[in-house]
């Protein structure tokens, strides 16, 4: 198995359909928890959705290209045959304003620290 097909099963993939029927594949990014929930940042996980030319996994070209991000709510279930699942769901429309300042800044956090490191 090589590194590209290793990173690919890596991948935490979800598969969503719309009201008409449309698969949509996306990719969890991160899970964070809020006032004691857990949520999960989503996007798009067909690489060929951004049109920039970055090769690698991370897009560093955040200011030309524009990626949509999904905040979905996690509860965990137990299916039938008892194995453990989870179900991503949209969140309150009254929370959203608060999940997403919350998301923005764990992402420019995350970058801060990555500048940080490249830097030493």
């Amino acid at each position: 198995m090589n590194q590209d097909e290793m990173q690919q099963e890596d991948r935490d993939i979800v598969e969503f359909s719309d009201e008409d029927g449309n698969k949509l594949l996306l990719e969890v990014m991160d899970y964070f928890f809020y006032n004691g929930e857990e949520y999960a940042v989503l996007c798009d996980a067909d690489e060929e959705a951004c049109d920039c030319s970055c090769e690698d996994d991370a897009c560093e070209c955040d200011d030309e290209c524009e990626h949509t991000v999904y905040i979905m709510k996690v509860v965990s279930t137990v299916s039938e045959d008892g194995e453990e699942m989870e179900e991503f769901i949209p969140p309150d429309e009254a929370l959203l304003d608060q999940l997403i300042e919350v998301v923005q800044t764990r992402f420019t956090e995350d970058d801060d620290v990555e500048e940080e490191e490249t830097e030493t």
